[in-house]
Protein backbone atom coordinates (compact mmCIF):
# COMPACT_ATOMS: atom_id res chain seq x y z
CA UNK A 1 0.00 0.00 0.00
CA UNK A 2 1.23 3.39 -0.92
CA UNK A 3 0.95 6.09 1.64
CA UNK A 4 0.51 9.61 0.93
CA UNK A 5 1.98 12.87 2.03
CA UNK A 6 1.87 16.31 1.21
CA UNK A 7 5.58 16.58 2.64
CA UNK A 8 8.33 13.83 3.22
CA UNK A 9 11.06 15.02 5.23
CA UNK A 10 13.81 12.10 5.14
CA UNK A 11 16.39 12.34 8.30
CA UNK A 12 15.43 12.45 11.60
CA UNK A 13 17.97 15.15 12.98
CA UNK A 14 18.23 18.38 13.95
CA UNK A 15 18.02 19.94 10.39
CA UNK A 16 14.15 17.42 9.69
CA UNK A 17 12.72 18.19 13.17
CA UNK A 18 13.17 21.44 13.06
CA UNK A 19 12.00 21.85 9.54
CA UNK A 20 8.97 20.36 9.91
CA UNK A 21 8.00 21.45 13.07
CA UNK A 22 8.14 25.12 10.99
CA UNK A 23 6.35 23.71 8.32
CA UNK A 24 3.88 22.41 10.53
CA UNK A 25 3.35 25.59 12.81
CA UNK A 26 2.89 27.85 9.69
CA UNK A 27 0.80 25.55 8.00
CA UNK A 28 -1.13 22.97 10.25
CA UNK A 29 -3.28 21.36 7.40
CA UNK A 30 -0.31 20.09 5.84
CA UNK A 31 0.11 15.68 5.98
CA UNK A 32 4.21 15.68 7.05
CA UNK A 33 5.87 12.69 7.82
CA UNK A 34 9.70 12.67 8.76
CA UNK A 35 11.41 8.88 7.91
CA UNK A 36 14.64 8.28 9.89
CA UNK A 37 16.64 4.90 8.60
CA UNK A 38 17.70 4.56 12.29
CA UNK A 39 16.13 2.83 15.41
CA UNK A 40 16.15 6.23 16.97
CA UNK A 41 15.99 10.02 15.84
CA UNK A 42 18.12 13.16 16.98
CA UNK A 43 21.10 10.25 17.68
CA UNK A 44 23.64 13.30 16.38
CA UNK A 45 21.73 15.88 18.81
CA UNK A 46 22.02 13.73 22.35
CA UNK A 47 25.82 13.23 21.55
CA UNK A 48 26.75 16.81 20.41
CA UNK A 49 28.78 19.52 22.58
CA UNK A 50 29.33 16.40 25.09
CA UNK A 51 26.18 15.42 25.62
CA UNK A 52 25.16 19.29 26.14
CA UNK A 53 24.08 20.23 22.61
CA UNK A 54 25.71 23.66 21.28
CA UNK A 55 22.32 25.04 19.77
CA UNK A 56 23.98 27.69 18.47
CA UNK A 57 26.64 30.63 19.06
CA UNK A 58 26.43 34.31 20.17
CA UNK A 59 27.12 36.17 16.95
CA UNK A 60 24.28 37.93 16.35
CA UNK A 61 26.01 39.69 12.57
CA UNK A 62 25.53 37.69 9.69
CA UNK A 63 27.95 39.26 7.95
CA UNK A 64 30.25 38.32 10.91
CA UNK A 65 28.63 34.96 11.46
CA UNK A 66 29.57 33.71 7.72
CA UNK A 67 33.28 34.06 8.48
CA UNK A 68 32.87 30.73 10.61
CA UNK A 69 31.78 28.37 7.70
CA UNK A 70 35.04 27.05 5.61
CA UNK A 71 32.09 25.96 2.71
CA UNK A 72 29.00 28.84 2.35
CA UNK A 73 30.28 31.83 3.66
CA UNK A 74 28.98 33.79 0.55
CA UNK A 75 26.10 31.70 0.26
CA UNK A 76 24.96 31.82 3.43
CA UNK A 77 24.58 35.39 3.98
CA UNK A 78 21.33 35.85 2.42
CA UNK A 79 19.51 33.59 4.62
CA UNK A 80 21.88 34.68 7.58
CA UNK A 81 19.72 37.80 7.75
CA UNK A 82 16.26 36.06 7.12
CA UNK A 83 17.11 33.91 10.45
CA UNK A 84 20.22 34.42 12.81
CA UNK A 85 21.77 32.95 16.04
CA UNK A 86 19.38 36.11 17.49
CA UNK A 87 16.45 34.16 16.33
CA UNK A 88 17.40 30.98 16.95
CA UNK A 89 17.44 32.09 21.03
CA UNK A 90 13.87 33.24 20.44
CA UNK A 91 12.31 30.23 18.64
CA UNK A 92 13.97 27.73 21.53
CA UNK A 93 12.29 30.64 23.74
CA UNK A 94 8.85 30.13 22.66
CA UNK A 95 9.38 26.63 23.03
CA UNK A 96 9.84 26.47 26.15
CA UNK A 97 14.15 25.77 26.39
CA UNK A 98 16.09 29.02 27.69
CA UNK A 99 19.50 28.75 26.31
CA UNK A 100 22.98 30.46 28.05
CA UNK A 101 25.98 31.73 26.22
CA UNK A 102 29.40 30.83 27.63
CA UNK A 103 32.53 32.35 27.89
CA UNK A 104 33.43 31.08 24.46
CA UNK A 105 30.27 31.92 23.09
CA UNK A 106 28.81 28.72 22.25
CA UNK A 107 25.30 28.79 23.42
CA UNK A 108 23.63 25.53 25.59
CA UNK A 109 20.54 24.87 27.03
CA UNK A 110 20.70 26.06 30.76
CA UNK A 111 19.83 22.62 31.52
CA UNK A 112 23.50 21.49 30.42
CA UNK A 113 21.17 18.77 28.44
CA UNK A 114 20.60 17.81 24.94
CA UNK A 115 17.88 15.91 26.13
CA UNK A 116 15.90 19.02 26.48
CA UNK A 117 16.17 19.97 22.84
CA UNK A 118 15.25 15.99 21.73
CA UNK A 119 12.24 16.83 24.45
CA UNK A 120 11.07 20.24 22.58
CA UNK A 121 11.54 18.29 19.08
CA UNK A 122 9.99 15.08 20.25
CA UNK A 123 6.94 17.24 22.15
CA UNK A 124 6.15 20.07 18.88
CA UNK A 125 5.79 17.12 16.63
CA UNK A 126 3.13 14.87 18.26
CA UNK A 127 1.30 18.01 19.40
CA UNK A 128 1.54 19.17 15.42
CA UNK A 129 0.68 15.53 14.25
CA UNK A 130 3.55 15.05 12.59
CA UNK A 131 4.33 11.32 11.55
CA UNK A 132 8.17 10.52 12.76
CA UNK A 133 8.26 7.06 10.69
CA UNK A 134 11.54 5.13 12.26
CA UNK A 135 13.74 1.80 10.36
CA UNK A 136 12.62 3.25 7.02
CA UNK A 137 15.83 3.33 5.23
CA UNK A 138 15.16 4.58 1.89
CA UNK A 139 15.87 2.47 -0.91
CA UNK A 140 15.21 5.02 -3.94
CA UNK A 141 13.72 8.38 -4.98
CA UNK A 142 12.46 9.25 -8.37
CA UNK A 143 10.30 11.95 -9.71
CA UNK A 144 6.88 11.04 -11.02
CA UNK A 145 4.88 13.67 -13.04
CA UNK A 146 4.06 16.38 -9.90
CA UNK A 147 4.77 13.75 -7.31
CA UNK A 148 7.71 12.24 -5.98
CA UNK A 149 8.24 8.26 -5.19
CA UNK A 150 10.40 7.39 -2.18
CA UNK A 151 10.64 3.90 -1.54
CA UNK A 152 11.92 2.19 1.54
CA UNK A 153 13.06 -1.67 2.86
CA UNK A 154 9.46 -1.77 4.01
CA UNK A 155 7.29 0.63 2.59
CA UNK A 156 6.48 2.82 -0.51
CA UNK A 157 5.62 6.74 -0.11
CA UNK A 158 4.60 9.44 -2.10
CA UNK A 159 4.62 12.76 -2.12
CA UNK A 160 4.19 16.26 -3.20
CA UNK A 161 7.08 18.44 -1.85
CA UNK A 162 10.41 16.25 -0.77
CA UNK A 163 12.66 17.84 1.82
CA UNK A 164 16.37 16.18 2.02
CA UNK A 165 17.99 16.27 5.80
CA UNK A 166 20.01 13.39 5.68
CA UNK A 167 23.34 15.53 6.24
CA UNK A 168 26.69 13.32 5.20
CA UNK A 169 24.63 10.03 3.39
CA UNK A 170 27.06 8.53 0.65
CA UNK A 171 24.10 6.54 -0.70
CA UNK A 172 21.40 9.22 -0.75
CA UNK A 173 24.21 11.96 -2.38
CA UNK A 174 24.20 8.73 -5.20
CA UNK A 175 19.82 8.55 -5.47
CA UNK A 176 20.54 12.56 -5.79
CA UNK A 177 23.22 12.46 -8.88
CA UNK A 178 21.21 9.93 -10.63
CA UNK A 179 18.78 12.79 -10.51
CA UNK A 180 20.64 14.81 -12.00
CA UNK A 181 22.66 16.56 -9.09
CA UNK A 182 26.18 17.05 -9.24
CA UNK A 183 27.91 16.17 -5.31
CA UNK A 184 30.99 17.93 -4.18
CA UNK A 185 33.11 14.39 -2.88
CA UNK A 186 33.16 14.26 0.66
CA UNK A 187 36.54 15.09 2.53
CA UNK A 188 36.68 15.36 6.99
CA UNK A 189 36.76 18.47 8.35
CA UNK A 190 36.95 19.05 12.26
CA UNK A 191 40.31 16.43 12.79
CA UNK A 192 43.25 16.86 14.77
CA UNK A 193 46.71 16.49 13.47
CA UNK A 194 48.90 13.05 14.68
CA UNK A 195 52.29 14.52 15.48
CA UNK A 196 55.31 11.96 16.81
CA UNK A 197 58.00 14.64 18.27
CA UNK A 198 60.03 14.22 21.63
CA UNK A 199 59.41 18.01 22.14
CA UNK A 200 55.45 17.29 23.10
CA UNK A 201 55.81 13.53 23.65
CA UNK A 202 55.48 14.37 27.81
CA UNK A 203 53.24 17.37 27.56
CA UNK A 204 49.56 16.09 26.73
CA UNK A 205 47.41 18.62 28.33
CA UNK A 206 49.61 21.72 28.10
CA UNK A 207 47.50 24.61 26.22
CA UNK A 208 49.22 27.27 24.37
CA UNK A 209 47.67 30.78 22.03
CA UNK A 210 49.45 30.20 19.10
CA UNK A 211 49.91 30.90 15.34
CA UNK A 212 50.23 27.67 12.90
CA UNK A 213 50.77 27.22 9.32
CA UNK A 214 50.96 24.56 7.07
CA UNK A 215 54.13 24.95 4.92
CA UNK A 216 53.79 25.37 1.66
CA UNK A 217 50.39 26.78 1.29
CA UNK A 218 48.20 29.96 2.97
CA UNK A 219 46.83 27.72 5.65
CA UNK A 220 47.28 29.54 8.55
CA UNK A 221 45.29 30.06 12.05
CA UNK A 222 45.58 31.50 14.88
CA UNK A 223 44.10 30.14 18.38
CA UNK A 224 44.40 28.09 21.60
CA UNK A 225 46.47 24.62 20.82
CA UNK A 226 46.27 22.09 22.99
CA UNK A 227 48.70 19.10 22.95
CA UNK A 228 47.57 15.45 23.08
CA UNK A 229 48.65 12.20 23.52
CA UNK A 230 48.78 11.59 19.80
CA UNK A 231 49.91 15.20 18.58
CA UNK A 232 47.99 18.79 18.51
CA UNK A 233 44.45 19.76 18.99
CA UNK A 234 42.43 22.69 20.05
CA UNK A 235 41.06 25.85 18.25
CA UNK A 236 44.22 26.76 16.32
CA UNK A 237 44.23 23.19 14.42
CA UNK A 238 40.49 22.57 14.67
CA UNK A 239 40.28 25.52 12.40
CA UNK A 240 43.15 24.80 9.55
CA UNK A 241 41.74 21.51 9.31
CA UNK A 242 38.36 22.86 8.61
CA UNK A 243 39.88 25.34 6.48
CA UNK A 244 42.23 22.98 5.02
CA UNK A 245 39.96 20.30 4.49
CA UNK A 246 40.36 19.57 0.61
CA UNK A 247 44.38 20.45 0.86
CA UNK A 248 45.34 18.38 3.47
CA UNK A 249 43.19 15.70 2.16
CA UNK A 250 45.07 15.99 -1.27
CA UNK A 251 48.18 15.75 0.37
CA UNK A 252 47.34 12.48 2.36
CA UNK A 253 47.22 14.17 6.07
CA UNK A 254 51.01 13.77 5.12
CA UNK A 255 52.55 17.33 5.94
CA UNK A 256 54.58 20.23 7.90
CA UNK A 257 53.25 22.51 9.98
CA UNK A 258 55.13 25.91 11.50
CA UNK A 259 54.46 26.64 15.26
CA UNK A 260 54.97 29.90 16.56
CA UNK A 261 54.48 29.71 20.10
CA UNK A 262 54.52 33.38 20.95
CA UNK A 263 51.46 33.50 18.81
CA UNK A 264 52.22 37.39 16.61
CA UNK A 265 56.16 37.78 17.57
CA UNK A 266 58.32 37.19 14.73
CA UNK A 267 61.96 35.59 14.94
CA UNK A 268 63.65 38.79 15.08
CA UNK A 269 61.77 40.28 17.50
CA UNK A 270 62.15 36.91 19.66
CA UNK A 271 65.81 37.15 19.66
CA UNK A 272 66.03 40.72 20.70
CA UNK A 273 63.79 39.77 23.91
CA UNK A 274 66.00 36.76 24.50
CA UNK A 275 69.16 38.94 24.25
CA UNK A 276 67.63 41.06 27.13
CA UNK A 277 66.69 38.36 29.25
CA UNK A 278 70.06 37.25 28.89
CA UNK A 279 71.28 40.87 30.77
CA UNK A 280 68.30 40.53 32.76
CA UNK A 281 68.65 36.99 34.30
CA UNK A 282 72.12 36.64 34.06
CA UNK A 283 72.84 34.14 37.05
CA UNK A 284 70.24 31.96 36.80
CA UNK A 285 69.65 29.15 34.55
CA UNK A 286 67.48 29.17 31.46
CA UNK A 287 65.78 26.25 31.10
CA UNK A 288 63.77 26.75 34.88
CA UNK A 289 61.59 29.54 34.15
CA UNK A 290 59.55 30.62 31.63
CA UNK A 291 59.67 34.09 30.59
CA UNK A 292 57.02 33.90 28.43
CA UNK A 293 52.64 33.06 28.48
CA UNK A 294 52.93 30.09 28.44
CA UNK A 295 53.73 26.69 30.68
CA UNK A 296 57.24 25.99 32.06
CA UNK A 297 57.29 22.63 31.09
CA UNK A 298 56.73 23.25 27.25
CA UNK A 299 59.54 26.60 27.67
CA UNK A 300 61.92 23.68 29.39
CA UNK A 301 61.24 21.21 26.46
CA UNK A 302 62.03 24.15 23.64
CA UNK A 303 65.05 25.17 25.65
CA UNK A 304 66.47 21.57 25.38
CA UNK A 305 65.46 21.22 21.92
CA UNK A 306 67.53 24.55 20.60
CA UNK A 307 70.68 22.33 22.55
CA UNK A 308 70.70 24.42 25.64
CA UNK A 309 71.45 21.82 28.30
CA UNK A 310 69.35 22.06 31.98
CA UNK A 311 71.80 23.98 34.43
CA UNK A 312 72.83 26.44 31.29
CA UNK A 313 72.89 30.26 33.16
CA UNK A 314 71.35 32.79 30.48
CA UNK A 315 75.10 34.79 30.73
CA UNK A 316 76.55 31.38 29.15
CA UNK A 317 74.18 31.28 26.30
CA UNK A 318 75.74 31.42 23.07
CA UNK A 319 74.87 33.53 20.07
CA UNK A 320 73.75 30.09 18.27
CA UNK A 321 71.94 29.16 20.92
CA UNK A 322 69.71 32.06 20.93
CA UNK A 323 69.19 32.02 17.66
CA UNK A 324 68.32 28.17 18.11
CA UNK A 325 65.96 29.20 20.76
CA UNK A 326 64.12 31.77 18.76
CA UNK A 327 63.27 30.01 16.43
CA UNK A 328 62.17 26.77 17.81
CA UNK A 329 59.94 30.29 19.75
CA UNK A 330 58.53 30.97 16.41
CA UNK A 331 59.04 28.40 13.97
CA UNK A 332 58.67 25.10 15.13
CA UNK A 333 58.44 22.82 13.22
CA UNK A 334 56.27 19.45 13.13
CA UNK A 335 55.87 16.45 11.11
CA UNK A 336 52.21 15.49 10.61
CA UNK A 337 51.48 12.21 9.95
CA UNK A 338 47.72 11.76 9.93
CA UNK A 339 44.68 12.95 11.81
CA UNK A 340 42.06 11.66 14.33
CA UNK A 341 38.13 12.48 14.57
CA UNK A 342 37.62 15.53 16.96
CA UNK A 343 35.55 13.88 19.98
CA UNK A 344 32.70 12.41 18.56
CA UNK A 345 32.10 15.94 16.07
CA UNK A 346 32.39 14.28 12.71
CA UNK A 347 32.09 16.32 10.19
CA UNK A 348 32.49 16.70 6.34
CA UNK A 349 32.86 18.74 3.20
CA UNK A 350 31.34 17.95 1.02
CA UNK A 351 27.48 17.21 -0.78
CA UNK A 352 25.03 18.53 -3.04
CA UNK A 353 27.12 21.41 -5.06
CA UNK A 354 26.11 24.97 -3.73
CA UNK A 355 25.67 26.13 -7.60
CA UNK A 356 22.52 23.81 -7.92
CA UNK A 357 20.55 25.31 -5.02
CA UNK A 358 18.24 28.45 -4.54
CA UNK A 359 19.53 29.80 -1.26
CA UNK A 360 16.35 32.39 -0.93
CA UNK A 361 13.73 29.21 -0.49
CA UNK A 362 16.36 26.33 -0.47
CA UNK A 363 14.61 24.31 -3.19
CA UNK A 364 16.76 22.72 -5.77
CA UNK A 365 17.46 24.47 -9.10
CA UNK A 366 16.82 21.42 -10.97
CA UNK A 367 14.00 19.87 -9.86
CA UNK A 368 10.35 21.80 -8.40
CA UNK A 369 9.55 21.16 -5.01
CA UNK A 370 12.74 19.05 -3.74
CA UNK A 371 14.27 21.13 -0.61
CA UNK A 372 17.80 20.57 1.19
CA UNK A 373 18.26 21.39 4.63
CA UNK A 374 21.26 21.45 6.77
CA UNK A 375 24.51 19.23 6.68
CA UNK A 376 23.83 17.54 2.61
CA UNK A 377 24.79 20.42 1.40
CA UNK A 378 28.35 21.35 1.07
CA UNK A 379 28.33 23.70 3.83
CA UNK A 380 30.34 22.75 6.69
CA UNK A 381 31.11 24.73 10.00
CA UNK A 382 34.48 25.03 12.51
CA UNK A 383 33.16 23.78 16.01
CA UNK A 384 31.14 25.95 18.24
CA UNK A 385 27.47 25.67 17.20
CA UNK A 386 27.59 26.91 13.69
CA UNK A 387 26.80 23.64 11.94
CA UNK A 388 23.58 23.96 13.92
CA UNK A 389 23.19 27.02 13.15
CA UNK A 390 22.77 26.34 9.51
CA UNK A 391 20.66 23.42 9.64
CA UNK A 392 18.29 25.95 12.14
CA UNK A 393 18.54 28.48 9.21
CA UNK A 394 18.09 26.13 6.26
CA UNK A 395 14.54 24.56 7.65
CA UNK A 396 13.56 28.02 8.89
CA UNK A 397 13.61 29.57 5.29
CA UNK A 398 12.81 26.23 3.18
CA UNK A 399 9.58 25.57 5.71
CA UNK A 400 8.74 30.03 5.26
CA UNK A 401 8.99 29.11 0.93
CA UNK A 402 7.13 25.68 1.57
Amino acid sequence: MIKNFDIIIVGGGAAGFFTAINIAEKNPKLKIAILERGKEVLSKVRVSGGGRCNVTHACFEPNELVKFYPRGEKELRGPFHQFCSGDTIEWFEKHGVELKIEEDGRMFPVSNSSQTIIDCFLKATEKLGIKVLTGQSVQSIFKKENHWKIDTQTENYTTEKLVMATGSNPKIWEMLQEEGHAIVSPVPSLFTFNIKDSRIKELPGVAAQVTVNVKDTKLESTGPLLITHWGMSGPAILKLSAWGARILHDKNYQFTIFVNWLNDVDTEDAEKILKELKQEHAKKAVSKKSPFEFPNRLWESLVLASGIEEETKWADLSKIQLQNLALQLTQAKFQVNGKSTFKEEFVTAGGIDLKEINFKTMESKIHENLYFAGEIVNIDAITGGFNFQNAWTSGFILANNI
